[in-house]
């Protein structure tokens, strides 16, 4: 086997332009399989920023509640409800709903996410929310996203500055009077698939805003249990005595709840799982290409190896080998690209596409797979190499 690397290599860097242009084609695999993982993992890892932003135990929703963005909502008096248990100490409402916010340059109206909160009782466990809840107390103030997409202005930026800025928030559909905001303060959430930004208004000022929505419809109850309690016995003994409008659910589920929606509710994520497929068709190819010349090429050396006595077991570890080479070579170039592209992506989208290891060990072993498997394919090309026929 050590004896076959150095042909395996000889042969691969023979005609080192067209080797050349197979790693590329290989790198560019690479890089479009961590694309497509970073990408479906960014859609995965957004849709519960909002929930891993939320302080509470346990989590009271909707029992048709899909996803955040479907804005489904309960009767206030179940959150109030909760209270009858003994091991529960506090809870607290939160509204949402997607409003119209008007672009402070242009005056285009763009969708945000708009959160009624009470400062009295806040959902968020965000230092820099926290530090600015008694802005919010004002029905004429609110915080913005400093992490919301450009579509909005440069928000951010002026605040920062010290700039005393107006927003216009306006509920969809029907024609309102927009509701006028002054940004007080900043905080960092961040964007989703369906959601390019987020603003925190108090819940009155949020009921003014969208005239359409009751106080008694909220859309997210959070509970927080007393300590030394079992969250998990407490959430059967509230499933239990509540009506069955409403579901409970830890963070985990909440969580595990909101990312099933995307992945198989929505298109977007069979159809990752389609083009990750499809990479790899292609990547098949590229190699097969590449490795299916390499032995119609050397056949008759092949032959001479296999009428001197060496098996096939030994020349198809050669192309074994070049697999190998080939899959290694590829996907450095590859993977120093996908971090390049990573940094573009999520300074361009605001999404969370970073480079993990376990995204790193997931690709090598899909164009480690996928190199092996076009070998397989070349293979069938040595074993029928006679060196009656060649000769």
């Amino acid at each position: 086997m050590i004896a076959a690397i150095p042909i395996a290599w000889l042969q691969l860097i023979h005609q080192r332009v067209r080797f050349a242009v197979t790693l590329a084609g290989i790198a560019f695999v690479v890089l479009l399989l961590f694309m497509q993982l970073g990408i479906q993992d960014a859609l995965f890892e957004s849709s519960i920023r909002v929930h891993q932003s939320l302080q509470g135990d346990l989590f009271l929703v909707s029992s048709q509640y899909q996803a955040l963005t479907s804005q489904q909502n309960f009767p206030r008096s179940r959150l109030y409800q909760t209270l009858a248990s003994d091991q529960v100490e506090s809870v607290k409402p939160l509204y949402i709903q997607f409003g119209k916010l008007k672009n402070i340059e242009t005056g285009q109206k763009y969708a945000i996410f708009v959160f009624g909160i009470d400062p009295g009782l806040p959902p968020f466990s965000s230092p820099e929310v926290m530090q600015n809840l008694d802005q919010v107390k004002s029905a004429n103030f609110a915080l913005f996203d400093r992490d919301s997409r450009s579509e909005f202005g440069p928000i951010s930026e002026r605040v920062e500055k010290g700039e005393k800025i107006q927003v216009e928030i306006s509920q969809f559909g029907e024609i309102t009077e927009a509701k006028r905001f002054e940004i007080r303060g900043l905080f960092s959430l961040g964007t989703s698939f369906g959601v390019d930004g987020n603003i925190i208004v108090n819940a009155t000022a949020f009921l003014h805003t969208f005239e359409d929505r009751l106080a008694e419809e909220i859309n997210i109850g959070l509970i927080t249990l007393k300590p030394e309690t079992n969250p998990q016995q407490v959430r059967a003994s509230l499933i239990a005595n509540l009506p069955k409008d409403v579901q409970i659910l830890s963070l985990a589920d909440f969580s595990k709840l909101e990312k099933r929606y995307w992945n198989l509710r929505t298109p977007i994520g069979f159809i990752f799982k389609i083009m990750v497929v499809i990479g790899l068709v292609v990547g098949i190819g590229v190699a097969y290409q590449i490795l299916y010349s390499n032995v119609s090429n050397h056949i008759i050396e092949y032959a001479t190896l296999k009428a001197i006595g060496f098996k096939n077991s030994y020349l198809l570890k050669i192309i074994f080998k070049q697999a190998l080479l080939l899959s290694t070579l590829g996907y450095i170039p590859g993977t120093l690209a996908a971090v390049g592209v990573y940094a573009i992506a999520e300074d361009a989208t605001k999404l969370p596409v970073v480079m993990t290891a376990s995204k790193g060990i997931t690709v090598l072993f899909l164009v480690t797979m996928m190199c092996v498997f076009s070998g397989l394919l070349a293979m069938q090309k040595l074993r029928s190499a006679d060196p009656v026929d060649v000769f």
